[in-house]
């Protein structure tokens, strides 16, 4: 390319890198006999030359025990996620969870992001706080979790009104005339989990209504536990007349458990989930729901990274992103 251009193999890779520098004369004449012949910069050296990669790592540890890529809430986010770092011309590497190579330190991310010379990391962790990921904020990686409070000079997090949205759906079931309203709460050891529930206790204790201990299940995010849950429920002897379920899939397993019982939703049982998944609309007879900004959050995420990446000192603020109430047949 040098020999080509008549130039040093320096001043070409200015005009790639720091192309400020060159003179817009040559600058172009470069850049026009590249695309002629098709050149394109060598990625490896370019990282090693400037430090930077343009590549973001993800960290989506949401439960080895789970199928957790697929759920729909997570796929929605990671799209939107991808979409907005592309236009940033930042790309998305998935890291191990478990590495294999490397003794089992919780440092295994660290090593990945310098191994590669990532930018940044996004992280959607599985609410278990694992030592790997917080091992990632302490070591000042530009960070932004998702769902997961961290705090660190490098890092920040995206979430919902989760106790506000849980507040909503209550809220709704009162004015619907229910007193006995039961929950299906997501894994409390997670943030939302926790958090829906805070929601949903204060919104109950605002209208004046009682709440049973046999009245909490804990649920786990996914369709068997919303179904077994639901289960439980059905076989007490003060059995509720409305469930807030604090996950739409969850939610849609509550309704398959109703229904298997001869039950008709909503007339003898309402059930209301959390997320706005795309089916809760086409289930039958249409899932009422607290909806989540599932584009914004990975818009969000990008925006944060990047202004982290090309920013001051200061991390950008978190990001509570509102929910909305989506009144469908279930209620």
């Amino acid at each position: 390319m040098a020999r080509r251009s008549g130039v040093s193999v320096a001043t070409v890779s200015r005009v790639f890198n720091t192309p400020e520098v060159v003179s817009q004369h040559t600058r172009q004449r470069i850049l026009d006999l590249a695309a002629e012949i098709g050149y394109l910069p060598n990625g490896s050296a370019r990282t090693l030359a400037t430090k930077k990669s343009n590549m973001v790592g993800l960290v989506w540890d949401t439960d080895h025990r789970r199928p957790g890529w697929r759920h729909p809430f997570l796929q929605e986010i990671l799209v939107a996620l991808k979409t907005a770092l592309s236009a940033h011309g930042l790309n998305l590497l998935m890291l191990a969870g478990h590495d294999a190579a490397g003794p089992d330190d919780g440092q295994r991310y660290v090593r990945a992001v310098r191994q590669h010379n990532l930018d940044g990391a996004v992280i959607i962790d599985n609410g278990t706080r694992d030592p790997a990921v917080l091992a990632l904020v302490e070591a000042q990686v530009p960070c932004v979790a998702l769902d997961l409070r961290v705090d660190g000079p490098t890092s920040t997090y995206i979430t919902s009104d989760n106790a506000g949205g849980a507040a909503l759906a209550v809220r709704h079931l009162v004015e619907r005339g229910h007193q006995r309203i039961a929950t299906i709460t997501g894994p409390l050891r997670t943030w939302p989990g926790a958090e829906r529930l805070v929601g949903f206790r204060a919104a109950l204790a605002g209208a004046g209504l009682p709440l049973a201990d046999s009245h909490v299940i804990e649920g786990d995010f996914y369709l068997d536990g919303g179904h077994a849950a639901m289960n439980r429920l059905l076989a007490l002897d003060d059995r509720p007349t409305a469930v807030f379920v604090a996950g739409d899939e969850m939610a849609v397993g509550a309704m398959r458990a109703a229904q298997a019982a001869g039950l008709r939703i909503p007339d003898d049982i309402a059930i209301i989930g959390f997320d706005d998944i795309e089916v809760a609309a086409l289930i039958p007879p249409g899932l009422s729901t607290v909806a989540q900004n599932k584009p914004g959050f990975g818009t969000a995420a990008a925006e944060a990274l990047v202004a982290m990446l090309h920013g001051g000192d200061d991390p950008p603020k978190p990001t509570v992103l509102p929910t909305t109430l989506v009144v469908r047949g279930s209620t």
